[in-house]
C-alpha cells in the first residue's frame, strides 16, 4: 500500500510539473509577453505622445511589450534596414518612400502631421518675424555672417527628419549647405535630439528648426519664441512603416500590424488629436484619420 502511495505521489508531482511547464510555455516565460520593437524619432518621444499610446495599446494587448528606440529618422531607418526592429515611426517622406521601394518596409501609413517651427531669441536679431521659411533662413545666413556673435543657429546635425528638412531649407536659399552653411562660425551642431537641441539653442540665444510638438512641450522650459510656423516648406508628416517579413523573417509582423491598426483606429487617432490639450493647453499633432496627406 505504501508503495502504491509512493507511485501516486510521484505521478502527482509529474502532472503538476507538466502543467507548470505548459503554463510557462503558453505565457512565453516569466513575463508572458512578446516584444514589439519600434525605432522612432526623439520628436515623438520628447512630446510624451508615445508613452500615452503605449499605455493604451498594452492594456488592449497585455501580451505585447512595446519597446521604443528613440533617435533621429535617419538612424531609425538604419535600424530598419538591418532588421533590428519590427516597425519604424518617422517623418521624412522621401527617405520613407526609398525605404519601402528598396524592400525594407512594406508600406507607409501616414497617421498625423504638424509643422516645423523656426524659433529664436525674443529680440529676433536676424529679423525673421513675418517672413516665410526660405526668407527666414536667408536672413539668418546674411545676419549671421555679418555678426556671428549676435546671430547664431543651432542644428540637430544628426540626419534626423528635422535635420534633413533644415538642410533642404538652407539649399533653397541658394547657399549650399555642405560647402557654405556648415562651415560658418555662427552655425552650431548639437548632435542631439530635439529637446536637447532646443535647450542648447536657448542657452546660446540661437535660432533653430524644431517640430512644433516638441517646441510646444518645451515652451515653458525655454525662452525661445516661434517666428515662422506655417507654409508648405514646414509641413511635417509622421508615418508608420512595418518591416518587410519577406526580407526579415524574424520580425514580429503580427504585433507590428496590431500597432499600425491601433494608431490608425478611431481610438488611436483620438489620442493623437487630443494629446497635449490638457498638459500643454493645445494639441500637438493633427490626426489624418484616413484622409490624404496634406500638401500645404
Amino acid at each position: 500500500m505504501k508503495k502504491n502511495w509512493k507511485i501516486i505521489s510521484i505521478l502527482l508531482v509529474l502532472i503538476i510539473g507538466i502543467i507548470a511547464i505548459g503554463a510557462y510555455t503558453f505565457t512565453g516565460g516569466n513575463s508572458g509577453k512578446q516584444t514589439l520593437k519600434i525605432a522612432t524619432t526623439t520628436s515623438l518621444e520628447d512630446t510624451g505622445l508615445l508613452e500615452e499610446l503605449e499605455t493604451v495599446f498594452e492594456k488592449k494587448y497585455p501580451n505585447i511589450d512595446v519597446q521604443f528606440i528613440a533617435t533621429g529618422t535617419g538612424q531609425a531607418l538604419e535600424y530598419g534596414k538591418k532588421g533590428d526592429v519590427d516597425l519604424v515611426m518617422v517623418h521624412s517622406k522621401k527617405q520613407e518612400e526609398q525605404f519601402v521601394t528598396e524592400g525594407y518596409g512594406t508600406q507607409r501609413y501616414p497617421f498625423a502631421y504638424n509643422y516645423f517651427y523656426i524659433v529664436g531669441p525674443v529680440n529676433d536679431p536676424a529679423k525673421i518675424n513675418g517672413t516665410n521659411a526660405t526668407t527666414a533662413f536667408k536672413n539668418i545666413h546674411i545676419k549671421g555672417s555679418a555678426n556671428p556673435n549676435k546671430v547664431k543657429f543651432t542644428s540637430r546635425g544628426d540626419n534626423s527628419g528635422t535635420n534633413i528638412r533644415e538642410i533642404t531649407l538652407w539649399n533653397a536659399t541658394g547657399a549650399d549647405y555642405n560647402t557654405i552653411i556648415r562651415n560658418q562660425t555662427w552655425y552650431l551642431e548639437s548632435g542631439k535630439g530635439m529637446g536637447d537641441t532646443l535647450t542648447i539653442a536657448d542657452q546660446k540665444s540661437a535660432y533653430s528648426l524644431s517640430d512644433s510638438g516638441t517646441f510646444l512641450a518645451f515652451e515653458g522650459k525655454i525662452k525661445l519664441v516661434p517666428f515662422v510656423t506655417q507654409g508648405k516648406e514646414l509641413l511635417n508628416i509622421y508615418s508608420l512603416i512595418p518591416e518587410n517579413p519577406q526580407k526579415f523573417p524574424k520580425v514580429n509582423k503580427d504585433a507590428g500590424m496590431k500597432w499600425v491598426d491601433f494608431i490608425l483606429s478611431s481610438e488611436g487617432q483620438g489620442i493623437v488629436e487630443n494629446y497635449g490639450k490638457d498638459k500643454y493647453g493645445q494639441q500637438l499633432f493633427i490626426p489624418l484619420s484616413g484622409k490624404p496627406e496634406p500638401n500645404k
